[in-house]
């Protein structure tokens, strides 16, 4: 999908897309711990104000990003997101009660274990996960929806990421057959879903 034409994701940290795929893309995010290396250019920007043009992008991806954004700000962020976006946009976001509620869970296997969860999760807490009906009234635009990666195996997965050990063996599986780690984490998809994708594509030229 993203072989051809230009690529941007916002909230990329720095690693991003490049993790999965080497082709060139932006990646856009408030600050970055350290450094990115290609395929990324890195743009530090706000993704409630990005400082580029009317569909400067064949594609948009945000992927883990909008249950980090206040809910004020959320629908800015799809309307930043369309209006830089030629083509194709893509957000992916857990969404649901049942999904908060496994976080909250996983929240306090932290806790009892008197470790420190990672930020994302403590900022997970923060407020409810957005819904669908986030995009309703959208012009221009034509949307599908799919679930991505099933509640139970979430939970597996991310308590099995707090050793040190799997975490290693999982990073070193990534670097030597991505393709293969990527088809065993399809096969995680089924409900009930813990992650909505949202694909949107312009119907402006049609």
């Amino acid at each position: 999908m993203f072989e051809q034409g230009s690529v941007l994701e916002i909230g990329s940290g720095p690693v991003g897309l490049g993790r999965f795929r080497k082709v060139p893309f932006v990646g856009c995010d408030v600050s970055f711990p350290f450094e990115p290396s290609w395929p990324m250019t890195p743009m530090v920007a706000s993704a409630t104000e990005l400082p580029l043009k009317d569909n400067e992008f064949d594609v948009v991806v945000a992927s883990d990003v909008l249950e980090h954004v206040p809910p004020h700000l959320r629908k800015m962020v799809i309307s930043e997101a369309l209006r830089v976006a030629r083509k194709l946009v893509i957000f992916g976001f857990p969404s649901g009660r049942p999904a908060w509620e496994s976080d909250r869970e996983l929240l306090n296997v932290y806790v009892k274990s008197k470790r420190t969860p990672p930020g994302w999760l403590s900022e997970h807490m923060d407020a409810p996960f957005p819904e669908s009906e986030i995009f309703e009234g959208l012009e221009g635009w034509e949307m599908r929806q799919q679930g991505n990666e099933s509640i139970s195996f979430h939970s597996w997965l991310m308590q099995k990421e707090m050793s040190g050990i799997f975490n290693r063996a999982s990073s070193l599986g990534m670097q030597i057959a991505p393709s293969l780690v990527e088809m065993l984490l399809r096969r995680a998809d089924r409900g009930p879903f813990y992650r909505q994708i949202f694909t949107l594509r312009s119907t402006k030229n049609d």
